[in-house]
């Protein structure tokens, strides 16, 4: 280009103006937080507030990269500009705290965790809080799956229906990227694939819970007609409840209840046996005792309410009356403490409640009345619909309010899981919100338990920290630490050093490094308040301790765009984007792509995080994606289908995942509607690990399918991913019988392939992969089929016939054969042929971190230690290097360096494999109890995980002797 940029940007001093912007610095939290890629994103429009769209999430591997709170540069936007805003500035990053329980020692939290799930166990008490702290404790892992099941493990074990309705909902809102319809009504009746744990009816009504009913509700035949009217009562001459005679169908009327001009018949020992006080009222010492006429005119019950308590009292049903009248026999139960009857009229009325609008209806009523089912089934709606539903003053005020969760207490549908789960809701969509500060408080008067109290106050501290209210938020993490949350003193430091006190904030982070074993998080910390050198060498031993923090990668990165060595800083970037897709990383690259004058990769970074949340806005929240691709199309050459086609080609074949979503998004723009290409970028997705995007796609897929075998195809994937694998060869074998399709065919063989097959089985596998590659399709997928082929005539023994399949897939580029035909090279004892064939692979492969780890296998022994090192530098979350090398020092009797390779990985990933060798190496060395220790972690991750169950009975047994 004639004009170089960075000498315009330095001549408008816009970097000046950058010291004092934000950039969008959160990503959606809960996976892996910056890797899920939700669609619900950060983007959004800046609101009335003058700082930038506020963040989703706090998690310390995302942050800022300027101060959140500074001055406005919209003076110094150049529109026409490809760097609008300027460049970062490495003084101005930021990481953000983490608001979740974050122990100082991780392995001893999981396993004291664990010890208090099997106390509970023992003792017969409940499991559901037990369960909800090891989500808390699980949130600093980033583990989806390991979130998902520890919530399916807490809604199992509640015991009542409120806690049942709360976590029902959370799990529907976590699979909410998985529904066929994105907005389904909150209380609509199950379809066939809807997890039990999630039905509505199994949530509140008792005997209709998973373990007492194992059939949903929503699908259970229809009950059978109504059984005849229950046995009278009468009276006898000492005033007992005698069973009267069956007279057939004939009603004894004996009483009459005068209301206004209007007198409703009864039978007086049907009345008597509602309750006590009628009882009294009718036989007792009153003067009603002797009347068969009594006025009820000043009772508060009409005449038709009436009538609906006589039937009830003869036939112990509610039928056919409508919700006012069903409100007013509410009211008369509670007034004459008619506990039968008022549980009738909750259960009719909890039955009535379809919607949010029913809900706003009667909650109040229900509130009034203590219904407790009504209020559960009110709740339930409003908690199916967030949070959406918390935009309804009515509904904000009930739940953010203290009087609203006194009310919600008196009802018994108050509880400190339910203001976890609304607290997580608005802290992801905005954590800076009034509503996100009222609910905190919420959970801060239901908290009792320890780690509740400790969540509850960290997280409002983080909360304040991000408002800018910062003395507020050292008082906050002040009572997190007095609760013993220690690291809550992070954001202590963090709060004087925004009020000030720099050297305060450096001398607590001190003090925590001199108690404590010192962690990643800590050193990245102190870095803050440091300058220079030393602030250097505390980011290099945060990368040392935990290497999947990205603040210290982003900010040596900047420091060296500050140096004008450019292609250094997009290096040190690239470090963390080759192991975790993180929006905020990758719009930094982009950035440094921009000052390079480097447009085609700067687009190409910018299509990929538009990829992972359509909504993303740039430069410290002030530009959307789109806009800035508009900027730069005159910088960028244009390609039509044909030649993007041609390039999804090329990076597929180089293994290069970010480019191929880069190309897809592109094609989108051009083709919205085209549901192969959303299939094929939910592939993308799923290979990059970012589960909730990848979902969405898939929906979309379905979504704008224009042919019927098509939508089938891509419903069939949605279940088979949300594991519901019969029902997805079911609509496989549907979308074959409408037209013969390579997707079709593609799904039903990888869903039956996916179990332990007999060689004639999965031979038939083998059948349906023919029969999709008999089908029209591209070779990208055709490579894929060709490459499954082999792999399942491997397991079958057949080595020539799978060579020729990786053969056959690798002349139509599908690169990642190679992996396959050195396991037949290596099967056939061509060790070397193997270790070359992998070679291919590594000098093609943009992302070879597994090619390096699988190469391994295949080289001698000081050549796999190179290989695995290498595979370490690339991606330092893959835990099999570390097993290896520990293993390969213990075979060298050199324990405690095999004892600190495991420990280097399990300080910053919690694994389980990792904990399991740990716990075998501390058991061979007859320290029983760091080999308990490491058990009881291990089970508390798995506790159905049955190496570690019987290394950890070994244990248990050498440890009593000890103790």
């Amino acid at each position: 280009m004639a004009n170089n940029f960075l000498t315009t940007i330095r001549s408008l001093k816009l970097i000046e103006g950058c010291k004092a912007a934000q950039i969008y610095a959160f990503t959606a939290a809960g996976a892996g937080a910056s890797t899920s890629g939700s669609g619900d994103g950060g983007g959004g429009s800046g609101g009335k507030q003058p700082p930038p769209p506020p963040p989703r999430s706090l998690s310390v591997r995302s942050g800022s990269l300027c101060y959140p709170h500074a001055p406005s540069t919209s003076g110094s936007f150049v529109p026409d500009s490809p760097l609008p805003f300027g460049l970062p500035v490495a003084t101005a990053l930021e990481p953000a705290l983490d608001a979740c329980l974050r122990p100082v020692d991780h392995v001893e939290e999981l396993a004291a965790s664990f010890r208090r799930m099997s106390s509970a166990e023992g003792e017969g008490e409940d499991l559901c809080d037990v369960f909800l702290e090891q989500l808390a404790l699980f949130h600093a892992l980033g583990d989806a799956r390991l979130l998902r099941r520890t919530l399916r493990a807490a809604r199992v074990h509640a015991t009542d229906p409120h806690r049942r309705v709360v976590l029902a909902a959370w799990l529907r809102y976590e699979r909410r990227e998985d529904e066929f319809d994105p907005t389904p009504p909150p209380l609509a009746p199950c379809t066939t694939t809807t997890p039990l744990l999630e039905c509505p009816r199994a949530a509140v009504f008792a005997g209709e819970s998973p373990g007492v009913d194992p059939v949903c509700p929503c699908r259970r035949p229809p009950p059978p007609p109504p059984t005849p009217p229950a046995p009278r009562f009468s009276r006898s001459t000492s005033s007992a409840y005698q069973m009267g005679d069956e007279d057939g169908d004939e009603e004894t009327n004996d009483l009459w209840f005068i209301i206004g001009e209007e007198e409703v018949a009864c039978e007086r020992s049907c009345i008597a046996a509602l309750s006590k006080p009628l009882s009294t009222l009718l036989y007792g010492g009153f003067a009603e005792a002797q009347r068969d006429r009594i006025d009820f005119s000043r009772d508060g019950i009409t005449p038709r309410g009436m009538r609906a308590v006589a039937a009830y009292s003869r036939h112990g049903r509610l039928d056919d009356f409508p919700p006012d009248t069903i409100l007013e026999v509410l009211a008369f139960s509670n007034k004459f403490c008619c506990e039968g009857l008022k549980d009738a009229c909750d259960n009719k009325l909890a039955n009535m409640v379809s919607g949010v609008d029913d809900a706003l209806s009667l909650i109040d009523l229900g509130l009034e009345e203590a219904a407790h089912l009504l209020v559960a089934t009110c709740l339930q709606a409003f908690l199916r619909e967030l949070p959406k539903s918390l935009s309804n003053p009515d509904v904000a005020r009930l739940l953010c309010s203290p009087e609203g969760r006194e009310r919600l207490d008196i009802a018994g549908n108050a509880s400190f899981a339910l203001y976890y789960f609304l607290s997580y809701v608005v802290m992801e969509e905005d954590i800076r919100s009034n509503t996100t500060v009222m609910l905190l408080e919420r959970l801060c008067e239901c908290a009792e338990l320890p780690w509740q109290k400790q969540l509850a106050l960290h997280q409002l501290g983080c909360v304040m920290l991000e408002r800018g209210e910062f003395k507020d938020a050292q008082g906050w993490f002040e009572d997190a630490i007095a609760e013993g949350h220690m690291y809550s003193l992070a954001g202590v430091a963090r709060a004087k050093y925004k009020r000030g006190h720099k050297y305060s904030a450096y001398k607590m982070m001190n003090s925590i490094m001199g108690d404590y074993e010192p962690a990643g998080w800590m050193y990245q910390e102190r870095s803050l308040y440091c300058v220079g050198k030393e602030k250097m060498a505390d980011l290099r031993i945060a990368t040392e301790l935990d290497p999947t923090l990205s603040y210290p990668y982003k900010y040596r990165a900047v420091a060296l765009l500050e140096e004008d060595k450019i292609e250094s800083a997009v290096e040190e970037i690239s470090k963390v984007l080759a192991f975790k897709m993180a929006t905020d990383c990758l719009e930094l690259r982009a950035w440094f792509y921009l000052a390079l004058e480097d447009y085609e990769s700067a687009v190409r970074d910018v299509r990929a995080i538009l990829t992972l949340d359509p909504s993303y806005m740039m430069f410290h929240g002030k530009m959307h994606g789109e806009q800035l691709i508009e900027i730069l199309r005159m910088h960028v050459q244009e390609w039509d289908m044909a030649d993007c086609w041609m390039q999804l080609y090329d990076r597929w074949s180089e293994v290069d995942d970010i480019g191929s979503l880069a190309v897809v998004q592109q094609m989108l723009t051009r083709e919205p509607g085209n549901s192969s290409l959303r299939f094929r970028q939910s592939l993308l997705l799923l290979r990059l690990n970012c589960q909730k995007a990848a979902m969405r796609s898939l929906r979309f897929a379905r979504n704008s399918s224009a042919h019927e075998h098509e939508r089938l195809v891509y419903e069939g994937w949605i279940l088979y991913d949300t594991g519901h694998r019969e029902e997805a060869l079911a609509k496989a074998e549907q979308s074959i019988k409408i037209q013969r399709s390579f997707e079709a065919f593609f799904l039903q063989a990888y869903a039956l392939g996916d179990a332990n097959l007999d060689t004639e089985s999965a031979l038939s596998v083998v059948q349906l992969l023919e029969q999709a590659n008999s089908c029209a399709s591209d070779n990208l997928r055709k490579g894929q089929a060709y490459n499954n082929m082999g792999s399942i005539y491997v397991d079958c023994d057949l080595l020539d016939e799978a060579a020729e399949c990786y053969n056959i897939a690798l002349n139509i580029k599908h690169t990642r054969a190679h992996q396959g035909l050195a396991r037949v090279h290596y099967l056939k004892n061509r060790k070397k042929a193997a270790y070359g064939e992998m070679s291919e692979l590594i000098k093609v492969a943009k992302n070879s971190a597994s090619a390096y780890e699988k190469r391994s296998e295949y080289g001698e022994r000081e050549e796999a230690k190179s290989d695995l090192n290498m595979a370490t530098f690339l991606d330092p979350t893959r835990t099999y290097p570390y097993r290896y090398r520990a293993a390969v020092l213990m075979d060298e009797n050199k324990e405690d360096e095999a004892i600190g390779e495991l420990s280097q990985a399990i300080a910053f990933k919690a694994d389980l494999q990792l904990l399991h060798l740990r716990a075998a190496f501390f058991d061979s060395m007859g320290d029983s109890a760091s080999a308990l220790r490491d058990c009881e972690a291990a089970l508390c991750l798995d506790p159905t995980h049955g190496d570690t169950l019987e290394l950890y009975s070994k244990a248990s047994t050498k440890a009593e002797p000890q103790s």
